[in-house]
């Protein structure tokens, strides 16, 4: 089963690495293991992330180690007759690669525009301009996707043949997240909610 959860088409892993908005980098210091969650965007073959050009963590995954980046979107609790047999609709993502510092500053302008219209469709326009005081403070960071595979399994609960009869309920319960009404600050009660925040 475990086999045929598997998956290495470019759809599949490109598809969960665009829904998802948050990952966790892992990898080991000192021989002690670290994992820092991070939000990212995908861009061509490569994931991209940014932080302060003072972060150790930065530094660290730039430093020729390889880490390991993990993406899960949870779907559904699948709910059967059995808690052995309860499971979850889920589709995720692990890439193996080395951090690469991103010199050229039209692309590291690009990958925060795609990350920030990631995060809130729309959105880039709209705000003040990044300027080259903002670039100069803050570290992209890409990966390239050449060692990722996905893991998908979707669908209803199993049963046993001696459980088909029982009355006990089975089915799906759905968790993925929703975007709720933006909340303002002092700040934000002045302004006129932005169409691109009107879910």
């Amino acid at each position: 089963m475990a086999n045929q959860r598997a998956k290495y088409d470019d759809d599949t892993i490109f598809s969960i690495l665009d829904e998802a908005l948050f990952c966790t980098i892992s990898y080991a210091e000192n021989n002690v293991p670290v994992s820092i969650p991070q939000s990212f965007v995908r861009i061509g073959n490569h994931v991209y992330l940014h932080g302060s050009v003072g972060s150790h963590f930065m530094r660290t995954i730039t430093d020729g180690r390889t880490v390991c980046i993990s993406v899960m979107l949870a779907d559904e609790l699948v709910i059967a007759k059995t808690a052995f047999h309860h499971s979850v609709n889920y589709r995720s993502v692990v890439i193996y690669a080395k951090g690469e510092v991103i010199e050229d500053d039209e692309l590291k302008y690009e990958a925060f525009k795609e990350l920030t219209e990631k995060m809130v469709p729309n959105s880039w326009d709209y705000l003040k301009p990044m300027n080259k005081k903002e670039m100069a403070k803050t570290t992209g960071i890409r990966f390239s996707l050449e060692e990722a595979g996905a893991k998908v399994r979707q669908g209803p609960p199993s049963h046993e043949e001696d459980e088909m009869d029982l009355p006990i309920w089975t089915g799906l319960i759905p968790i993925k997240p929703v975007r709720h009404a933006p909340i303002p600050d002092e700040h934000g009660v002045k302004v006129e909610l932005p169409i691109h925040l009107k879910f």
